[in-house]
């Protein structure tokens, strides 16, 4: 492994107040390595060169502490997690959370199954399920502190996935990127209608890059309405918008 090479993510984690021991460093390491290993027959990233990978994912997936503490005990959902991201790199340098990571396309699931087994992980599970179903089970319904995603959907949709998953006073925080006013105006309605409130927006570069990112935290005000998050596709299709906006 190419160990020199850590010090791009253990400087970027530094500026955050983060350290890793050697052992953390260790499973960063293998996740690497598992990761390109099964990217090679199966599609998880476009994204495969070392330094990249810690840039882009691993830096990427942490940096949500610059947006809330994680220094308590929180049962997080990671919803359309991928390979794994945020939800691997977070559980890695904060083994106190507990983790549900929760992706439609069961072959990513039986990948991550597989990372957590070979990391020696406790606490965090993955599950195959989608969003509109798994929401409507009680186990699941707004049972989260809080509910990560760095999901491609626009912001109305990605909140009516991850709101019915937030227990009132918990968070929804998207990991975005690009043109995030216009966005966030346009998903105003849907995060209100769905029993969030936008709090505050956190812009930055990621460290030793020129990647802007943008974390926002929503914050669960009421319950979401038991119609919510509709079937059909429809979040994605029909995504929740103010009349003036239809």
């Amino acid at each position: 492994m190419q160990q020199k090479n850590n010090l791009i993510l253990l400087d970027g984690l530094r500026t955050w107040g983060i350290e890793l021991s050697e052992g953390q460093i260790a499973q960063f390491d293998r996740y690497y390595e598992l990761l390109v290993e099964k990217n090679k027959v199966m599609n998880l990233t476009a994204i495969t060169e070392y330094e990249d990978v810690l840039i882009k994912h691993f830096l990427d997936s942490l940096s949500l502490v610059k947006v809330i503490s994680l220094e308590k005990e929180q049962k997080i959902l990671d919803l359309g997690t991928g390979a794994g991201f945020p939800g691997i790199p977070l559980k890695i340098a904060f083994p106190w959370l507990t983790f549900t990571l929760m992706d439609s396309l069961n072959k990513r699931i039986l990948f991550l199954q597989d990372v957590i087994a070979e990391l020696g992980l406790s606490g965090i599970h993955a599950i195959h399920a989608r969003a509109e179903e798994a929401a409507k089970k009680e186990e699941y319904r707004e049972a989260y502190d809080l509910c990560v995603s760095r999901a491609v959907a626009k912001l109305a949709s990605l909140s009516e996935f991850c709101l019915p998953f937030v227990k009132q006073g918990g968070y929804f925080i998207p990991y975005k990127s690009g043109d995030i006013e216009t966005e966030c105006t346009e998903a105003g309605f849907a995060i209100r209608e769905l029993g969030g409130k936008l709090e505050r927006q956190v812009k930055f570069l990621l460290p030793n890059s020129d990647a802007e990112r943008t974390l926002l935290a929503i914050k669960k005000i009421r319950k979401t309405p038991e119609k919510y998050p509709r079937a059909g596709g429809k979040p994605l299709k029909q995504p929740l918008l103010s009349v003036s906006e239809r």
